[in-house]
C-alpha cells in the first residue's frame, strides 16, 4: 500500500493576524526603550547591528502593508512551504535596503509608522486577497504566516544581541515552529524519523523504513527556540547536541546534513 500523501497544515487567518500584531507589539515596546549605546550593539547577524535589526524587524510588518497598499496581482502564488526555501537568494538586497532604511530614520519612528498603516489597512482586507512582496505574491493570509517567522527568528536575535528578554507571543511561536518543521518534512520526505517540538510540532521526514506503531525508532526531541535556531542556521546542530538543547537517537536521527533550512 503506497504512503497516505501528508496534508498540507492549515492556520487560523484570524488567530495568525492577531499573532502578528502581538508579537509586533511586543518587540515595539521594547526598541521604544533601547538606548543610543544599545542600538550600536553588534549582532550575530553579519556587520548589522542592534539599530539596523531592529529596522529589519519594522520591516517585516511594513511589507504586509506595502502589498495591501498595491494593486492585487496577477499570475502564481507562492505558499508558505516555498517561502523558507527562497529567502536566501535576496539576503543581500535585503541587507543594503535595511542600511538604508535605518539611516533614515530612527528605529522607534519606523516602529510607529508600520503600527499605525497595518491599524488602517489589514481589519478591512480579505484573507485571501493576493499581495505582491519582494519574493513575488501571496495570500495575504499566508504572508503573515511568514511574518511569525520573521518577528519570532529576529526577537531571538535581538534579545540576544541586546541582553533583552521581549517575550514570544505563543501564537507567534506556535505558528513560527509549525511552519519551520514542516519545511523539514518538505525538504527530507519521508516517514522514518520522528521529529518533535513540543508543545508545537510533530512531523515524519527521512527516506527509509516507515513506522507505523509504537515508539518511532528514530526520534529527534528540541524545545521551540532551540528548534528555530537551528532551522535558521542560528545553531549548528553539533552544538545543540553538545550542550543537550537536543535529543537524538536512532541512525537517521542526524539531522545535520539537512540544516539550516533558511540561509
Amino acid at each position: 500500500m503506497p504512503p497516505a500523501k501528508k496534508r498540507t497544515r492549515s492556520y487560523d487567518p484570524a488567530k495568525t493576524r492577531t499573532a502578528v500584531l502581538a508579537q509586533f507589539g511586543n518587540v515595539r515596546e521594547a526598541v521604544g526603550a533601547l538606548t543610543p549605546d544599545q542600538l550600536a550593539l553588534p549582532t550575530a547577524l553579519g556587520d548589522w547591528t542592534v539599530r539596523e535589526l531592529a529596522a529589519h524587524l519594522a520591516m517585516a510588518v511594513e511589507a504586509v502593508n506595502r502589498g495591501l497598499e498595491q494593486p492585487a496581482p496577477a499570475g502564481p502564488l507562492i505558499t508558505p512551504l516555498e517561502w523558507p526555501f527562497a529567502t536566501a537568494s535576496r539576503a543581500a538586497a535585503i541587507a543594503e535596503d535595511i542600511r538604508a532604511v535605518s539611516a533614515s530614520s530612527a528605529p522607534d519612528e519606523l516602529f510607529e509608522r508600520a503600527a499605525d498603516r497595518i491599524a488602517r489597512l489589514l481589519p478591512g482586507a480579505p484573507d485571501d486577497r493576493p499581495v505582491a512582496f519582494r519574493l513575488g505574491a501571496m495570500r495575504l493570509a499566508d504572508l503573515l504566516v511568514t511574518r511569525t517567522v520573521e518577528l519570532v527568528v529576529h526577537t531571538d536575535d535581538l534579545n540576544r544581541a541586546a541582553g533583552l528578554s521581549i517575550p514570544y507571543d505563543r501564537g507567534a511561536l506556535a505558528v513560527c515552529t509549525r511552519l519551520l518543521a514542516d519545511a523539514l518534512a518538505v525538504k527530507a520526505p519521508g516517514a522514518s524519523t520522528e521529529v518533535r517540538v513540543p508543545p508545537y510540532a510533530v512531523v515524519q521526514c527521512v527516506e527509509g523504513p516507515r513506522h507505523t506503531r509504537g515508539t518511532p525508532p528514530n526520534v529527534v526531541e528540541t524545545d521551540p527556540i532551540t528548534w528555530i535556531r537551528l532551522a535558521t542556521g542560528r545553531m549548528s546542530w553539533s552544538e545543540a547536541l553538545d550542550t543537550a538543547r537536543v535529543s537524538a537517537s536512532g541512525e537517521r536521527a542526524d539531522l545535520s546534513a539537512l540544516l539550516p533550512l533558511m540561509g
